[in-house]
């Protein structure tokens, strides 16, 4: 995984692409909100508009510790 610059202009919809991506690649991936940020190298609100639209989505969960997973996978 690599982090990505934000100075680009990427919209939602790449940062969401690009984030399943991972998790579909590594489907034990559990990230806090912070530990997203760092990974990706995304401003804080554009991590929360990201996960908050992937748990919308049901593609992501939030777990106990505020961690995000896969939805499929913790059941």
């Amino acid at each position: 995984m690599a982090a990505f610059a934000t100075d680009n202009p990427v919209d939602l919809h790449d940062w969401m692409q690009l984030i399943r991506a991972e998790y579909l690649e590594i489907p034990g991936l559990a990230l806090t909100k912070q530990q997203a940020q760092r990974l990706w190298g995304l401003p804080p609100n554009v991590c929360d508009s990201v996960l908050d639209s992937m748990v919308e989505t049901h593609f992501l969960r939030r777990i106990h510790g505020d961690s995000f997973v896969r939805a499929d996978i913790c059941r």
